[in-house]
């Protein structure tokens, strides 16, 4: 079990380093002004328009790196550092949200694939914690109700592998648009490119971490004798 430990130990730090990266860059790139002077509201607004998608509302939500496209809803939602500024960070934060939203209109199979997990997902949360712990204290002599938390759990860490896809496409999509539209210069492209690949590594980390988990739990239920 010590193995287990070592590589939770190390995911956690490897994740405290890429979440600091990721604010370093998006405090980097939110002071370079982007040449085309369009705010990400602007930016959504027109990729929006470029892909024929007009039923989708563009709404400022608060916070920093709050940003999220709801499906459900049809909405981009754009933190308020990247709603009304017209930076480099604002545009790459802009473009990848509105991907979300070019791959729901199109049916991009990944998103599809993730979308119909999210309400077994969400119903496993509530109760997987108490299967877990209850589980772990009664391992010896019910150690079925740790299995059904380890089962449980698992879709949690299926629904963290799919949503890589998902991202990284978000963000290719993004990235080809504001080069083909021409509203970024060389220099700015290497700041979306930046900004965005250290926001993938989160879900990258995350990803790791839940599998990590997850193989703790196993490692306790194999080793309950």
């Amino acid at each position: 079990m010590s193995g287990t430990y070592l590589l939770l130990i190390v995911i956690a730090i490897a994740g405290m380093i890429v979440q600091g990266m990721l604010k370093s860059k998006f405090q980097k790139y939110s002071k370079i002004r982007l040449r085309a002077g369009l705010t990400g509201k602007e930016i959504a607004q027109m990729m929006l328009e470029d892909h024929g998608i007009y039923d989708v509302k563009i709404i400022s939500t608060p916070g920093a790196l709050t940003d999220h496209y709801n499906p459900l809803k049809k909405t981009v939602n754009l933190s308020q550092p990247v709603y009304t500024a017209d930076t480099v960070a604002a545009a790459a934060v802009a473009a990848h949200e509105v991907g979300h939203a070019v791959q729901h209109a199109q049916g991009y199979r990944w998103l599809k694939m993730r979308s119909a997990l999210v309400p077994m997902v969400s119903f496993s949360s509530k109760i997987v914690m108490f299967l877990l712990i209850g589980g772990i204290l009664m391992i010896n002599t019910f150690p079925q109700l740790l299995l059904a938390g380890i089962v449980l759990f698992a879709l949690s860490v299926v629904f963290s592998f799919i949503t890589l896809p998902v991202e990284y496409d978000a963000s290719a999509r993004a990235k080809a648009w504001l080069e083909q539209r021409g509203l970024v210069t060389p220099e700015e492209k290497k700041g979306v490119n930046d900004a965005l690949k250290w926001a993938a590594r989160t879900y990258v980390v995350a990803a790791l971490s839940s599998l990590a988990t997850l193989l703790y739990y196993i490692s306790i239920y194999n080793n309950r004798r």
